[in-house]
């Protein structure tokens, strides 16, 4: 993943290369105890998890001291990844299925990710105050806002205001209907040129 990384963020740290070439090996490991990736692509999984996750940071450039939660985050995607980008960015993981939790709790404290905190709950009953909510392969869009609306913090001070951002595949034009005045999808292929991202799309949201 070094590599992949390097290739779309060449201003990595010394320490952020290391995090980043950990995490497929992690991820490996982990996945042959509790299956949080699909066992025929995890083999793809610096291409198609890794610098997936980080898509988001194409499209915003999280400050220091923002706050975001990532929903149904699974073993911690797109949270670690993008935690080990930005630091100074305080990432809160959610997901009601506690083993899940567990692998994202055991490879952040393995990859000295300091930045996150992992919880094991449905993200109805969690509070708290998020600049943004992150996802992936999360619910579709209209629940997504129902169950995390109350944690948006009312406070925007990124370059984008405060709200969601969710990374989705496929056509979306039935599930953004609802918000199609307002919501902004962008092709990740705009980024990344791996055949992979052809069909990929960041959808953001302000809250």
């Amino acid at each position: 993943m070094t590599t992949v990384a390097q290739k779309y963020f060449p201003s990595l740290t010394a320490e952020q290369r290391r995090q980043f070439s950990l995490l497929p090996a992690l991820y490996s490991e982990w996945n042959e105890k509790i299956n949080v990736i699909s066992r025929k692509d995890i083999k793809n999984f610096a291409t198609n998890h890794l610098l997936h996750s980080l898509a988001i940071a194409r499209l915003i450039t999280f400050l220091p001291g923002t706050s975001v939660a990532d929903i149904g985050t699974g073993g911690g995607l797109p949270g670690i990844p993008l935690a080990i980008l930005f630091p100074d960015v305080r990432f809160t993981l959610v997901d009601s299925i506690a083993k899940k939790i567990k692998v994202a709790r055991e490879i952040a404290t393995a990859a000295n990710v300091g930045n996150v905190t992992a919880i094991a709950a449905r993200s109805e009953d969690i509070t708290g105050s998020y600049d943004f909510i992150v996802g992936r392969a999360v619910t579709e869009m209209s629940r997504l806002v129902k169950i995390t609306r109350h944690l948006i913090s009312p406070r925007s001070f990124n370059s984008l205001k405060n709200g969601w951002i969710v990374l989705k595949g496929g056509d979306l034009t039935g599930e953004l209907e609802p918000f199609a005045a307002e919501c902004m999808v962008v092709p990740v292929s705009r980024w990344f040129d791996e055949p992979y991202f052809e069909t990929k799309k960041i959808v953001y949201l302000p809250g």
